[in-house]
């Protein structure tokens, strides 16, 4: 038996109504969906922290959330997991036509080859194009959402031709954020901090930049850095507070050069 054999078996152990786990057997795929995007948070972290034997870990325990999803799926005579496996694999040739295709082309750049995903993916859509943009999903992070909205969005031709637009939408925005809190809007400040984050999404996307991991580094680099701050503040033995904000800047600064 494979080990993917063993994994499916574990889980059907788990679901026997009769002898597996009471907590196992209660779940469904929404209730267990919280889980599965937690371990998906977790695989990327372990990327970012390189931790090559964490990855293995993580990406098992993502892979038994799959499993746990196609089993749930199995019971109730929708799906399994070889259809899952199967219908994954036909969407890898139909989608890389220069690969499993008559003609093999391995000179497409990146844009056509965004291009050419995004025309096979809308054909096998079953909905015709003017059908307006999709509904809001509410599992995925506000970061996606937005620039999987602009994507759609841009399908229509609803987009800038270039990103010198952007950049002006992204001043105009600023100044209305700016001028939410002149005037002490909460309401107005939420709104406009929200448009504002919408168009740096806009200008990752025309910058072919992933937002969502772009802001996943700065994040870590945050992270580094205050660090080392905290770190030379203890040396010092200052106190980190409001008061020693001075101090804390100039441990800042040198933390760009000495943690990146």
């Amino acid at each position: 038996m494979s080990a993917i054999e063993n994994l499916r078996q574990v889980m059907k152990d788990l679901r026997n109504p009769e002898s597996g786990c009471p907590w196992d057997i209660r779940q469904t795929s929404a209730s267990i969906a919280g889980y599965t995007l937690d371990e998906t948070h977790e695989v990327l972290d372990a990327i970012e922290r390189n931790d090559t034997e964490n990855l293995k870990e993580e990406l098992g325990d993502l892979l038994f959330n799959i499993v746990f999803h196609a089993c749930i799926a199995e019971e109730q005579g929708q799906f399994n997991f070889d259809d899952v496996a199967q219908g994954i694999t036909d969407k890898m040739r139909r989608r890389h036509p220069h690969v499993f295709g008559g003609q093999r082309d391995q000179q497409l750049s990146d844009e056509d080859l965004s291009q050419q995903w995004q025309a096979l993916k809308q054909q096998e859509k079953s909905v015709p194009d003017n059908t307006g943009l999709s509904q809001e999903s509410g599992s995925n992070s506000a970061i996606y959402r937005a620039r999987q909205i602009q994507q759609e969005a841009a399908r229509f031709g609803f987009d800038w031709p270039d990103i010198n637009p952007v950049f002006d939408k992204l001043e105009e925005e600023l100044a209305e954020l700016r001028h939410a809190f002149d005037n002490s809007d909460a309401r107005a400040i939420s709104d406009e901090l929200g448009d504002l984050m919408f168009v740096c999404v806009n200008l990752a996307r025309h910058a072919r930049v992933n937002a969502e991991m772009s802001l996943r580094n700065t994040n870590l680099k945050f992270l580094r850095r205050f660090a080392y701050v905290q770190q030379q503040m203890t040396l010092a033995g200052i106190e980190m507070d409001q008061q020693q904000l001075e101090q804390m800047e100039v441990f800042w600064q040198e933390s760009k050069a000495t943690v990146g």
